[in-house]
């Protein structure tokens, strides 16, 4: 352990941001709570997404955004509005090649110190109801067959957090008062899987 100061990037949409529950509670900063507890020091994350981005709306925003010349760590979650507003899977994956291009430039070109997480299944939500779930699950699936396929092609990290969101069809401690987006008991276990894959390259 030293005392280098490292910086981590957190690229994506509402699920980064943390949509309905106290900033704190969103995954990247939980994520640089457990690695400052771990005795590692982190600044705060920075962070470049908005509810509702889709993945060319994500790259305008990173066209638009200021940046340091270069991060220790770099997180790239989006695709979930890309399926909800019905986009193509073929334009997602050359949208989604090029921002995971680009997250590696931000992490100085190294990729494993990228971060590709897996989107959330918002077809088990309330908010899914009268919607066509499996149709949802489906897509969802086919997106993030994509998103892991590019992640392995780069050599960067895949964190699959499909899963735990599927569990909200049970358990509704696991999702926020909105009913759709996660809760931060949630996303602590984001930053959980997160945080260790960080410490491992460390």
């Amino acid at each position: 352990m030293n005392n280098t100061q490292h910086s981590y990037l957190a690229l994506g949409d509402s699920y980064t941001i943390g949509e309905s529950v106290p900033v704190y509670e969103s995954f990247p900063y939980q994520t640089v709570q457990l690695l400052r507890r771990a005795g590692h020091h982190f600044n705060a994350p920075e962070i470049v997404a908005k509810t509702g981005w889709t993945t060319d709306e994500l790259q305008e925003g990173i066209r638009q955004t200021s940046f340091q010349s270069s991060y220790d760590f770099v997180s790239l979650l989006i695709g979930v509005n890309n399926q909800y507003r019905g986009r193509s899977v073929q334009e997602y994956q050359i949208q989604f090649e090029n921002l995971l291009q680009l997250a590696i430039r931000f992490a100085n070109k190294k990729m494993a110190h990228v971060f590709v997480m897996s989107i959330p299944d918002w077809g088990v939500t309330p908010f899914a109801k009268e919607r066509n779930t499996k149709k949802i699950s489906t897509e969802i699936d086919a997106y993030n067959e994509v998103n892991n396929k590019l992640a392995d092609q780069y050599n960067c990290n895949y964190i699959n957090i499909t899963p735990f969101t599927r569990e909200a069809a049970s358990d509704f401690t696991l999702l926020a008062a909105d009913q759709l987006h996660p809760s931060g008991k949630d996303y602590a276990r984001w930053a959980q899987l997160l945080s260790t894959a960080i410490i491992n390259k460390l």
